[in-house]
């Protein structure tokens, strides 16, 4: 009776060993089942997400959204405008817009700036799946709050002589092609496209000094530029 005792707890663990690493296993490549890095969930973006989420809706919201170039704007005080709300998380990807875009459009925001991609490039995420998701961004805005008037801006240049990040060299070209792949999708889907990377970058693509510390996150200068192209683009916050 004791040898068959211990021999059921014998199988009974080897099944949840069995089951815990058949598990593991399936969650490993739900997670990673690409290629390319295309996780999301960091601590940075898990905090801010649920921050956000946590916050009261309000009419007429104008929304900035997108990682860390969108995070770092003081969008209210560069506007004027207390109806602004940012919600860029730094180090995003399209990806992680897409999840948490429900979120974002709860409020059925008045306008909505969107502009990301370049983590992605940075994690070597081919443009053309990065332009795709960008696609999906929009359609799912549209579709969840179809009043909502939305801006894809293109994605800035980094400035290669600068730019300390390692995952960040040799991008630059990959950043124009996929700005290139986006204004037909502004087009298709019947939203403005902003062209911020021709007003920030030199006439090698490289995103011009005044405008950047550390080759990617902008300076003051660089929001007041952004802040500029709206005003000489029409768009009155």
């Amino acid at each position: 009776m004791k040898k068959f005792k211990t021999q059921r707890i014998a199988f009974l663990l080897f099944g949840i060993m069995l089951a815990a690493g058949t598990l593991f296993s399936e969650t490993s490549t739900a997670q990673n089942p690409l290629p390319y890095d295309t996780t999301y969930t960091f601590d940075h973006y898990k905090k801010l997400r649920a921050f956000y989420e946590s916050l009261p809706n309000a009419k007429n919201e104008i929304v900035f959204l997108g990682n860390s170039i969108t995070e770092r704007g003081n969008w209210n005080e560069l506007f004027k405008n207390k109806n602004i709300v940012n919600r860029g998380i730094g180090g995003d990807v399209c990806f992680g817009v897409l999840s948490r875009i429900d979120e974002v459009v709860a409020s059925k925001p008045k306008t909505i700036f969107l502009m990301i991609g370049i983590n992605d490039i940075g994690r070597s995420v081919p443009v053309e799946v990065i332009a795709g998701k960008i696609r999906e961004i929009i359609q799912a805005v549209k579709t969840q709050s179809p009043k909502t008037k939305l801006y894809l801006q293109s994605v800035l240049p980094i400035n290669e002589k600068v730019i300390w990040f390692d995952y960040m060299k040799n991008k630059s070209d990959k950043i124009a092609l996929l700005n290139e792949l986006l204004k037909p999708i502004a087009a298709e889907e019947r939203i403005p496209y902003l062209d911020l990377y021709s007003e920030f970058a030199d006439e090698h693509g490289q995103l011009l000094p005044p405008y950047t510390a550390d080759g990617i996150h902008l300076t003051a200068a660089g929001y007041l530029k952004w802040r500029e192209v709206f005003q000489q683009e029409g768009i009155k916050l």
